[in-house]
């Protein structure tokens, strides 16, 4: 999967309207998840990027995930547009 079709927050595919994130007009964005960005805004701002890694691997623990497919994920993080400058 391409890094441009995740969100760049959390590395959730963004393949489904649904799951997309909210500019401040409150138009969908292809950047971010739902869960991540609301209304132009992030959900968490303080949050940190070790939270964010416990976030994910947490969540994808919970649907049962691969070990392998849940390190794979946690292995892109570093490379999000929200993470890069760290």
């Amino acid at each position: 999967m391409q890094l441009d079709t995740l969100c760049q927050s959390c590395g959730i595919p963004l393949d489904n309207e649904q799951l997309k994130g909210t500019k401040a007009n409150g138009l969908k964005t292809d950047e971010y998840c739902k869960y991540c960005y609301q209304a132009g805004e992030f959900t968490q701002p303080n949050m940190t990027f070790a939270d964010m890694k416990e976030t994910v691997e947490t969540q994808m623990k919970k649907l049962k995930l691969s070990e392998h497919t849940i390190q794979e994920a946690l292995d892109l993080l570093p490379y999000l547009s929200r993470w890069k400058a760290i």
